[in-house]
């Protein structure tokens, strides 16, 4: 039985990293074995400008632990009014390596998104000529829709019409939750890619609702049948190229969980590594981990892979804090409910 594995430095495209005293106590989590992550806009406010992701970088550089190296990939929000010029220029900065799209309503902090698709157009078409890419939040906001259809009735309705309306532009559909988003991204070619969570390949809904209620695993996109969980796995451990880590870890303080209207969000930053040793050494697949982990993503978003290596090696069972606390207050990190025995060793 394989007891280690080393692969190249991971990256982790989607991370939620907030602002001031939260940011500061997350981001050690991160860098501890990350090399890199794309790094979500939805602050309050938003970061919707080339100079709002200057600001918002360098207060990530200045929270940086001494010894620590790490890179964040700055994302802009993608609004109403966002300026295409701004865009461009961000991009050719090299600070800027994606826009996000927020259908409004959709998620944590997403009131500034999308609501009228014809207004971004212009946005959209410039990103298409210079080869930026575009970070989707794949749910329909419409009440009518039932949560747990959302994504399916946003490929249909919303993705798909919008990239053949405009050729060329390269989308990641972040979070698939969904067997339709595993489908859709293995059907589009080379200028459409997916990323999947830790926690999505972990949970389904009965672990959210099942015996009582668990806020410290509810999310959006909300986990799904355990159908479309297994067909999450079944993507990530292909060695699939279209295909690659986004953790969505997105802290919250345990009172924002814990309460009749609870935050959407499960922090997975802390033990990522050792719990998808554990999900691909199931599969029979951990020679596909690097894969998933530290070469399809830098491929899409056309950048080197890391020179350094992580190595996990597999004993005792692995121990990891059950919250971090910050001076924002405690969040709690996600626990998958069995042993895990993966451990990184460097």
């Amino acid at each position: 039985m394989t007891q280690s594995i080393t692969l190249r430095r991971p990256d982790d495209w989607h991370l939620h990293l907030r602002d001031g005293a939260m940011l500061q106590g997350v981001l050690p989590e991160t860098a501890r074995h990350f090399a890199r992550a794309i790094i979500m806009p939805n602050l309050i406010p938003p970061v919707v400008t080339h100079a709002d992701a200057r600001a918002y970088h360098a207060r990530i550089m200045a929270a940086l632990p001494e010894g620590m190296s790490f890179d964040p990939l700055m994302v802009l929000y993608l609004t109403e009014g966002t300026d295409p010029e701004d865009v461009a220029a961000a991009a050719k900065s090299g600070l800027v390596k994606a826009v996000k799209l927020y259908p409004a309503g959709a998620t944590t902090n997403s009131s500034s998104g999308v609501r009228d698709f014809n207004k971004v157009r212009p946005v959209l078409e410039k990103m298409a000529e210079i080869g930026l890419p575009l970070c989707v939040h794949g749910e329909v906001t419409d009440p009518n829709v039932d949560i747990f259809d959302r994504e399916a009735v946003f490929i249909d309705t919303v993705l798909d019409p919008l990239r053949r309306a405009i050729p060329g532009l390269r989308v990641v559909m972040e979070h698939i939750t969904t067997s339709q988003g595993v489908e859709y991204a293995r059907a589009g070619g080379d200028d459409l890619a997916a990323t999947i969570t830790t926690h999505h390949l972990i949970i389904n809904r009965n672990h959210i609702l099942s015996g009582g209620i668990k806020p410290h695993y509810y999310c959006l996109p909300v986990a799904k049948r355990e159908t479309h969980r297994l067909a999450l796995r079944a993507a990530a451990t292909s060695g699939d190229a279209r295909f690659f880590l986004g953790t969505d870890s997105a802290p919250h303080v345990d009172a924002a969980k814990e309460q009749a209207c609870g935050c959407a969000g499960c922090f997975t930053a802390t033990n990522t590594m050792p719990l998808l040793a554990h999900v691909f050494e199931e599969d029979d697949a951990l020679d596909k981990l690097e894969a998933f982990t530290s070469l399809n993503g830098p491929a899409f978003y056309r950048l080197p892979v890391n020179e350094a290596n992580m190595t996990l090696t597999k004993g005792a069972p692995a121990e990891w804090p059950d919250k971090i606390l910050t001076e924002a207050g405690p969040v709690t990190v996600f626990d998958p409910g069995f042993p895990v025995h993966w451990h990184v060793a460097d």
